[in-house]
């Protein structure tokens, strides 16, 4: 099994650091690869990934170079290549539990991080004098980062009506 081999890498990174965790999960994968024995068993992580989101202000912005389009890609060029098919007329199947979190709790703590963390660019946020966060539920690629990574746990993914979504041909 795959999975099995390297399900150890990434809590090893963060208990570790890059260098030491690479060099730990690097003689596990080999361990497991030979002897079909892990010495670490199976790591768990610390805490969940939606733990460890800093409040925005203690990060600075990041600034990423405009996409080229030979090596770095913008989101909807990623989103058009993941061939989605999704009836327009099923229910959004990306759920908020309670819809004035986003702003009422995300905005101001985490400056809403779900237009970041999204690959796909489902969720907008219009800023003005009336804040509106936006879903846009059929530019979803199912990779399921906003159930894990919303801070408030807000956002629960279901699959969507009648198994639709990318069909990444050649795979």
């Amino acid at each position: 099994m795959l999975f099995r081999s390297v399900r150890n890498v990434k809590p090893l990174w963060g208990r570790f650091g890059t260098i030491t965790g690479v060099l730990l999960a690097g003689l596990d994968m080999w361990c497991e690869a030979l002897f079909r024995f892990s010495p670490f068993g199976t790591l768990q992580h610390k805490r969940a990934d939606f733990e460890g989101l800093k409040p925005i202000g203690g990060v600075s912005p990041r600034r990423y170079a405009r996409p080229d389009g030979t090596t770095t890609f913008d989101r909807a060029a990623s989103v058009f290549l993941a061939n989605l098919a999704h009836d327009e007329d099923q229910p959004v199947h990306l759920q908020l539990a309670d819809p004035g979190i986003p702003i009422r709790n995300n905005l101001p703590r985490y400056g809403e991080p779900a237009p970041l963390y999204c690959p796909a660019g489902v969720y907008e946020l219009e800023r003005g004098s009336e804040p509106a966060f936006r879903i846009h539920a059929a530019n979803c690629v199912h990779c399921k980062t906003c159930d894990i990574k919303d801070p408030a746990q807000n956002i629960t993914w279901v699959p969507p009506e009648g198994g639709s979504g990318p069909n990444y041909s050649g795979m």
